[in-house]
């Protein structure tokens, strides 16, 4: 389906821990091609802002025809973004980039590290029981609803709640075993979950956090480093946005 710019309406919004918040939409022509691991560009209706801010689908409801969103205050577009209510109307543009492969079947282990960690809710409704391994430094949020998706893990930086560390110290401290791996986070976590499903033989899909300007190809602003040469370009790089923003592991430098 084509992408289109699509007026949508704020159902609610509401911070779920510092400076992190949850906003639901309606939209019922994106909630029902949306899949898990892709975005959304949404537009903060603030003309000294004229780029989108690239955001990560949390949840999908293509019966209510409604997306979530959980996302970090990280400068003035997503501020803005934290101010909107119930009523309010958005631009959108998506859903964009390629999400995760659906392997039915096999034991899921899914990484989520920081404001990587909403990401990985939709896809844990999408998989049979899977194991979840959430990382965060000290505020937890999506909890509840994670727990309700599979089986949970955590690890906290202080250790104020599950595994004193990181992830790869929670899955080493709960001997935690897959078939198959998904992650989103941070890039330091996304290298170490590479370089673990490697030693461990398993295939790994990791989406990459970046930087866009434009979201949909055209600016090469969010270009990473591939194990291969583009058979267009012939170098090795490709676009996060398009051709990701999720990947084989085996696929990208990192």
């Amino acid at each position: 389906m084509a992408k289109a710019y699509t007026k949508a309406f704020v159902l609610s919004r509401e911070m779920i821990a510092k400076d992190i918040y949850s906003m639901w939409i309606k939209a019922p022509s994106v909630a029902e091609c949306a899949l898990p691991g892709q975005f959304v560009n949404i537009f903060t209706g603030d003309a000294s802002m004229l780029l989108p801010r690239p955001i990560s689908i949390c949840e999908i409801s293509k019966k209510e025809g409604t997306l979530r969103f959980v996302y970090r205050i990280a400068g003035k577009g997503t501020a803005k973004l934290a101010t909107l209510g119930s009523g309010d109307e958005v631009t959108i543009l998506g859903p964009l980039g390629n999400g995760f492969p659906l392997i039915l079947g096999k034991k899921a282990l899914l990484i989520g590290g920081g404001i990587g960690v909403p990401p990985m809710l939709e896809l844990a409704k999408s998989l049979d029981n899977p194991i979840i391994v959430a990382g965060y430094r000290d505020e937890i949020f999506l909890k509840r609803e994670l727990s309700a998706a599979g089986e949970l893990h955590i690890a906290t930086e202080s250790g104020i709640i599950g595994t004193k560390g990181n992830v790869m110290d929670a899955i080493e401290a709960e001997s935690i075993e897959a078939d198959v791996i998904y992650a989103c986070g941070p890039l330091v976590m996304l290298s170490a979950v590479k370089a673990y499903a490697k030693k461990k033989g398993i295939k790994a899909y990791i989406s990459l956090e970046e930087r866009m300007a434009c979201g949909i190809g055209a600016c090469l602003g969010c270009v990473c480093k591939t194990t291969k040469k583009d058979h267009h370009t012939n170098v090795n790089n490709t676009r996060i946005c398009t051709e990701g923003p999720v990947f084989d592991a085996e696929e990208v430098e990192i």
